[in-house]
């Protein structure tokens, strides 16, 4: 790993009573209470919701974040909220304009490495956390080291570009072999859709549903999509933006911040849960613009969304081309 920042190196610009303090994030404080008094008050409000056996789970945690743009960095603030204490983030990407429609990051951070800024948003909210920004992609030679310590890891790796699945592949085969759990998220318009892999009891990487040998012989992007997400959870809209907008240049896929900052929220619950030990369901989808309509706007969507899965299953059919100009950082 190149360029990673460790606790120390991120929160000594600032001194405190034990030789802790903020980032530069939070000028001029500093943390008064010692290491020990820390925790259990930063936590008390977790208590009766949190069990004791998960909040010693999350103490205990390590966690991975692979892909800190709109989906793997929704998580990091809810996790460290929680109290998990120490992150490995990474990301090789920087923030842009046209990113802070949906990620937590501010004008001031344009231009600055995702994975370093959301190091110092966890040691801004908890100044005893370890928080390594890794400036790199996953890749097959470094997805096992990334993961080696870590107990859970969250999957937000890019799915737009052939480089991505790629680094989405060998994460969870490395994930696989450590027998880690991981927990990936696809934001979709208005809907959310999770993916959980508890490779804990085993099982192929991405269920068998992505292999090398699909890497290997070309598929597209949106092949690899339409075998990890299930066609009826895609919303009409976006079948109908991608449609229309592979033939501009340049074209991006569209996101929202509500739907960005839902994955948080799950992943969050859901470290819970499996931190602890706990079963969890393989899947969910949350459609956020679903739930907000009235009953009868959603039926008489029905036979729109009908023919949005049939022209996204054609779509996907036709695709022989890679993804030039398709971008969703």
């Amino acid at each position: 790993m190149t360029d990673v920042r460790a606790r120390d190196e991120l929160r000594g610009r600032a001194s405190g009573p034990v030789g802790h303090g903020l980032p530069e994030a939070v000028p001029g404080r500093v943390c008064r209470e010692t290491e020990e008094d820390f925790y259990p008050e930063f936590t008390r409000r977790n208590r009766g919701l949190v069990t004791e056996a998960a909040q010693e789970a999350l103490y205990g945690a390590r966690v991975l974040v692979a892909g800190c743009g709109s989906t793997g960095g929704a998580a990091i603030e809810p996790l460290t909220r929680l109290g998990v204490r120490r992150f490995v983030l990474v990301e090789p990407g920087s923030y842009e304009l046209n990113n802070l429609n949906r990620q937590d990051a501010r004008y001031t951070d344009i231009g600055r490495n995702k994975a370093e800024v959301g190091a110092e948003r966890v040691l801004a909210v908890n100044p005893y956390a370890e928080a390594e920004a890794v400036t790199q992609s996953v890749t097959s030679a470094n997805a096992e080291t990334l993961v080696a310590g870590c107990s859970l890891v969250v999957d937000g790796v890019d799915v737009t570009t052939p480089g991505g699945w790629e680094g989405k592949v060998a994460l969870h085969r490395a994930a696989a072999l450590a027998r880690v759990p991981v927990v990936s998220g696809y934001d979709m318009s208005g809907t959310q859709h999770v993916r959980v892999y508890d490779y804990r009891s085993g099982g192929a990487p991405l269920g068998g549903a992505v292999t090398p040998a699909d890497l290997a012989a070309g598929r597209t992007v949106w092949t690899l999509l339409h075998r990890v997400i299930p066609s009826r959870v895609i919303p009409p809209e976006l079948v109908e933006d991608v449609m229309s907008g592979m033939t501009r240049p340049g074209y991006s896929v569209p996101q929202l911040v509500y739907t960005s900052t839902l994955f948080g929220a799950l992943a969050a619950c859901l470290a819970v849960h499996l931190l602890e030990g706990r079963s969890v369901r393989g899947s969910l989808t949350v459609d956020l613009h679903g739930v907000v309509r009235p009953a009868v706007r959603n039926w008489a969507s029905l036979p729109r969304r009908i023919r949005g899965r049939r022209a996204w299953q054609r779509f996907v059919r036709g695709q022989t081309q890679g993804t030039a100009g398709v971008r969703r950082r």
